[in-house]
């Protein structure tokens, strides 16, 4: 019961977070995007403050939530953290929850209930060797990699997608990593800990991951971005928890028909509540339905009046092969 409403409760300050930051990152230089110092500007922004203090709440309680129970079993709790960041958003917004938004949430909810009943995920299987270990690693390192250069050739609202997949790659490595952190801790102690490179290794994907995700968050609608990165953490997460932790699943044939079928579910379910009206499309839109204007809102990224109109990109004023 403890790792439930652990995971349940950092899906909630996650689903929040996330609300708070992309509403923060839509107002960052669209320059900024894929760059560090969109982190520094954002920096500025006490709303961007408060939704990252959010975010590092629900981090800590999915640790806790991840030392006590398997990863296959938290990570589809905290993918409920959409329907968290549908709440905020429909205060916002003032948006009912309507036929879609219910639908989305049904699915969510049974998609996580069948995986879970149908899986019935243990942990201490036999440990992965060092080289299947690094193979995980490897393919999910690699495949985030390849996503980022493929996002920095489309329009900002697909690169948006993109970049909240890789980061939800990452995210489903760290929760894995954070595990194995956790259980070397509890068994080795502090000093075998720092000895380890996953600590580290946390720390860097939680770091790339961050600034992966709030560029997303810039770039374009909250239902752009969000539905992605909540679709890929679990099913990364579940991956490299099988892959390398140890973590069982029940493998007849029924168990694993009803495992897809939740996992299908859980993906529609996201999408479905992702693309609702009440998750805000911009800062400007969302701040207008509460009788709020900011002056440098715009309601269409790629019609910014700094847009390349080619790429729906900004134009630097310091590239020397702009024409203008």
């Amino acid at each position: 019961m403890a790792v439930f409403v652990l995971a349940l409760s950092a899906a909630c300050f996650l689903g929040l977070g996330f609300v708070l930051q992309q509403h923060a990152a839509q107002r960052a230089p669209r320059a900024d995007l894929l760059h560090w110092r969109l982190l520094l500007d954002l920096l500025r922004m006490p709303e961007w403050l408060l939704g990252t203090a959010f975010m590092v709440t629900g981090l800590i309680l999915s640790a806790l939530a991840l030392n006590k129970g398997e990863v296959s079993l938290v990570e589809p709790l905290l993918a409920t953290n959409l329907i968290f960041a549908m709440a905020l958003a429909r205060v916002l917004t003032r948006q009912t929850l309507g036929r879609s938004g219910w639908a989305g949430v049904l699915l969510l909810a049974l998609g996580v209930t069948a995986f879970i009943v149908a899986g019935r995920p243990t942990g201490g299987g036999a440990p992965a060797s060092e080289l299947r270990h690094w193979l995980v690693v490897g393919t999910v390192v690699g495949l985030t990699l390849l996503l980022i250069s493929t996002a920095r050739r489309l329009p900002l609202f697909e690169e948006a997608t993109v970049l909240a997949l890789a980061a939800g790659l990452l995210y489903g490595l760290q929760d894995a990593l954070t595990r194995t952190t956790t259980q070397r801790l509890d068994h080795q102690g502090l000093d075998a800990v720092l000895r380890s490179w996953q600590p580290y290794a946390v720390v860097a994907a939680g770091v790339v991951g961050l600034l992966l995700v709030q560029s997303a968050f810039e770039a374009a609608p909250l239902r752009m971005s969000l539905p992605a990165l909540t679709a890929a953490q679990p099913i990364t997460g579940i991956a490299c928890a099988v892959g390398f932790l140890g973590d069982r699943l029940r493998v007849t044939p029924g168990a694993l028909a009803w495992q897809a079928a939740g996992l299908v579910a859980i993906v529609i379910g996201v999408v479905v509540i992702g693309r609702h009206p009440a998750l805000p499309g911009t800062v400007g839109e969302t701040l207008e339905s509460i009788g709020e204007v900011p002056d440098d809102a715009v309601d269409d990224p790629a019609r910014a009046p700094d847009a390349d109109p080619t790429t729906d990109r900004p134009t630097d004023p310091t590239d020397p092969t702009d024409p203008d």
